[in-house]
């Protein structure tokens, strides 16, 4: 005997809104679109075992930058960059994949909180800059995007509730929102630092696998996906992002310290 009208609907419904189960995201909450092919250059693909694990972003020519939180099951392996892609799969002009000299998470990061989740990581060799591979500016003003911006952030991480995983890179825009919105006892009730920022996750949001990607606002990176255990596209838990200007010192000075002991190979 088949359904009666009433589930049917109530099924529907719950599929277009990005309803959840045990957690997982269901139907494609990121309420996102593949990105133009190769309008991104500065995106960057963390594999393990040529799996994507997360995203990242070139900010110098032989430096990544991605999330402190990506590392968590890695054990002693050291990530390899995928750089100038569009499809993770595909054949393309410029897509490479790299070796990883060294890997620097922050000091101050651990798996327990959202709190300083940078990663840093140095290529084996300098990046062959091309019209798909680009660096791309992060910004070093340290104040705030200012509320209803829109930027933009994008990612091959999960879109469905089965956890399937692009092949092709996506993108979505979102707004930022306020810190003191962010913080409300019914969303992050305090935990949101003045070194992170949010945008609105209502049924378009970043999930699994996009952590470390860059949130671009008027071309720069404001911030990047960082960690924690929210449930994609659910408007009581906005996206958690790293603001980067407080850390421009650090980022700096990191890359300084490696680039001066040089290639002694």
């Amino acid at each position: 005997m088949g359904l009666s009208p009433a589930p049917v609907l109530v099924l529907v419904l719950l599929l277009l809104l990005g309803a959840t189960v045990n957690g997982q995201p269901r139907g494609r909450i990121l309420g996102g679109y593949e990105a133009r092919p190769h309008l991104k250059p500065f995106m960057a693909s963390l594999q393990l075992d040529g799996q994507h694990v997360c995203g990242g972003f070139l900010v110098a020519e032989q430096w990544v930058l991605s999330a402190a939180h990506c590392t968590e099951e890695t054990g002693d392996k050291l990530f390899q960059v995928l750089l100038g892609a569009h499809s993770l799969t595909e054949q393309e002009p410029h897509k490479r994949l790299y070796r990883v000299r060294a890997q620097f998470p922050h000091p101050g990061s651990n798996k327990h909180n959202n709190k300083d989740d940078l990663l840093l990581l140095q290529l084996e060799e300098k990046a062959e800059l091309n019209a798909d591979v680009q660096v791309l500016p992060f910004q070093r003003e340290d104040r705030d995007v200012a509320p209803d911006t829109v930027c933009e952030v994008a990612g091959w991480g999960i879109t469905s509730h089965s956890g399937r995983r692009p092949d092709r890179l996506q993108q979505v825009e979102r707004p930022v929102i306020s810190r003191d919105v962010c913080n409300h006892r019914t969303r992050h009730d305090g935990t949101i630092t003045n070194n992170m920022m949010c945008t609105d996750s209502r049924r378009r949001d970043t999930c699994k696998g996009d952590s470390g990607g860059p949130l671009v606002c008027g071309g720069v990176a404001e911030g990047l996906v960082t960690a924690g255990s929210r449930v994609c596209g659910n408007y009581k838990k906005p996206a958690i992002y790293t603001r980067l200007a407080p850390y421009a010192a650090w980022i700096d000075g990191v890359m300084a310290s490696a680039d001066g002991e040089g290639d002694t190979r």
